[in-house]
């Protein structure tokens, strides 16, 4: 098994890993719009969902995966309002993968954060 970290603080405090790979499977966890190397949140869904993808891919890469290997996502969004707004990024980044996907409407726990992507990908 193997455990990969991005450094965000969030990891450690909460005690866990941005991603964990086992076999033939990567398990993304809930990923949110921080640019973790700054921690800096941008404003608008659309663009905390790009900086989403930009961490996801990165450990995907650094996990020995691909974009195609995601084969489930799942979207919490903070407002049913916002969903409009997070379409087209979505579209672009998973729009050819099309893997099995959930949406939930839910509460994150700080207040900026707006958007969190999690993500399993399969190598098999």
């Amino acid at each position: 098994m193997k455990h990969i970290s991005t450094g965000s603080p969030f990891e450690k405090t909460m005690g866990y890993s941005r991603a964990v790979v086992k076999g033939g499977w990567c398990f993304v966890s809930g990923v949110t719009g921080y640019d973790y190397a700054t921690m800096a949140m941008p404003e608008g869904i659309a663009a905390q969902a790009e900086n989403c993808f930009a961490t996801i891919w990165r450990v995907l890469e650094e996990a020995g995966f691909e974009p195609s290997d995601v084969v489930r996502v799942q979207y919490t969004v903070v407002d049913p309002s916002l969903v409009e707004q997070l379409v087209p990024v979505l579209g672009r980044h998973l729009g050819e993968i099309r893997p099995a996907a959930t949406m939930v409407i839910a509460g994150l726990i700080r207040p900026e954060m707006l958007v969190e992507i999690e993500v399993t990908a399969y190598q098999g």
